[in-house]
């Protein structure tokens, strides 16, 4: 690779191309109110749903919905001008919604979030953006017909960090060479078990139906409520466990260094499959073809205690809970969320990259994640994380899931969303709904 011509591409692919970017058309919802703030509807109030209504309390906020009352009843106390509803589509018929906050469970992301941009509505979506593949696709198809006028954001808030950009900075700028792969781990094990027996009914401040929204029916049982999303999200019908949860965070860093978008094939292993729950512990494989500036790369994970082998001369991952380890022809850098290590494979390569000398060669400051939102949503300025960006990733990673569930490596047609040489594949690309749930309504 030469720095040289990597560092003349180098905010183009960064910050332009990896994006989508935002141009809004004259026609878009600036800010109705009177002070130029947006009007937003928080959807989810609990747990990350409180603090990303924290994060946009400087806003208008118009509008809480969550099936939990005594949660609902808190929220709306901090913002007694906000109309409160427990249905989530009743909310979004609310006709001065500018902007919308999705923070409810994972089995619901992608119906709000649909539903939402197709109203002409700007989205900040908690991660996953979706819980199956097919969703994420349809929540990035949604948006690419509608991004001319609404802004939208996932939040895998650790994109806005500093460490993350200088990541990104040292592998376009070649400081471990040419890439060739990169292991993620996060050694978080979910139990595992079989759906929940009924254990009463459900207490009177609790829409266990609504909670429920579009999947299987199952009968209340508090266990799945308890330890916020570790309690519901090792279930298939509500979440996608540690790939879908950490890998949002974690992969998306390997994502933007390496300017992934859609794999060509995918192989996983984990614990003995179950009909009810997510492995616990998964170890997968992705391979991308080359772009401009890069070759073919594989992509690795590993979960629940697993972890990618290094010569313990370099670095010693025991001692890694989480983290990403670059591997190129020149070097290895190692990283997690707020450090970053460079490693050498011969004495003089570091004088072979030539770290950005001026301001302008830098990946620019982020001004906060949810602020990135915010300001996009009124001036139509790129976000780093939309859902072009993040629909890819996230339907990336639940690829995984597929790969594990079908039992061998797929071929993967992106463009035809589908195994070429696994039918079987096909049933856990999408997702069935109960009936009175449309995922595009």
């Amino acid at each position: 690779m030469q720095p040289s011509l990597e560092r003349r591409s180098f905010l183009k692919t960064s910050l332009i191309a990896g994006t989508g970017l935002l141009i809004l058309k004259s026609g878009t919802l600036r800010g109705q109110s009177p002070n130029g703030k947006l009007n937003i509807a928080v959807i989810g109030v609990g747990g990350r749903g409180g603090a990303n209504l924290k994060s946009v309390s400087g806003e208008n906020i118009v509008a809480l919905c969550d099936v939990d009352a005594n949660r609902l009843a808190a929220a709306a106390k901090e913002y007694p001008g906000a109309k409160t509803y427990s249905d989530w589509r009743r909310c979004l018929e609310q006709a001065d919604i500018e902007a919308v906050v999705c923070s409810t469970t994972d089995h619901t992301h992608a119906f709000v979030n649909i539903w939402a941009m197709n109203r002409g509505k700007h989205v900040y979506s908690e991660k996953p953006l979706a819980n199956s593949v097919e969703e994420a696709r349809l929540v990035r198809e949604t948006y690419l017909k509608h991004k001319d006028k609404i802004a939208t954001q996932m939040g895998t808030q650790i994109h806005a960090s500093a460490n993350f950009r200088r990541v990104v900075e040292l592998i376009r700028g070649g400081a471990i060479g040419t890439p060739q792969d990169v292991k993620v781990w996060c050694d978080r094990m979910p139990t595992g078990g079989s759906y929940l027996p009924a254990a009463g009914d459900p207490p009177s401040h609790l829409d266990w139906d609504l909670w429920l929204g579009p999947s299987a029916e199952h009968p209340y049982n508090p266990d799945y409520l308890k330890g916020g999303c570790l309690g519901w999200n090792r279930f298939w019908d509500f979440g996608s466990g540690q790939i879908g949860d950490m890998g949002s965070h974690l992969i998306d860093l390997a994502y933007w260094a390496l300017d992934l978008r859609f794999p060509t094939s995918c192989e996983a292993e984990g614990t003995e499959r179950s009909a009810d729950t997510c492995p616990q512990w998964l170890k997968a494989e992705w391979e991308h073809p080359a772009n401009d500036w890069r070759p073919a790369v594989k992509v690795g994970w590993y979960d629940g205690g697993k972890k990618p082998g290094m010569p313990a001369k370099f670095f010693n991952l025991a001692e890694l809970p989480k983290g990403l380890l670059f591997r190129g022809d020149k070097g290895w850098l190692l990283a997690d969320y707020g450090f970053r290590v460079v490693m050498p494979r011969i004495e003089n390569t570091m004088e072979q990259y030539r770290p950005p000398a001026k301001p302008e060669e830098l990946i620019l400051p982020s001004r906060g994640h949810h602020e990135e939102w915010i300001n996009a949503c009124k001036t139509g300025q790129p976000t780093l994380c939309n859902f072009d960006y993040s629909g890819a990733l996230i339907e990336h990673n639940l690829l995984a899931l597929v790969a594990y569930r079908s039992g061998q490596k797929l071929a993967w047609d992106a463009a035809g969303l589908k195994a070429t040489n696994c039918a079987e594949a096909d049933g856990f690309i999408r997702k069935t709904y109960r009936p009175g749930w449309t995922l595009n309504g």
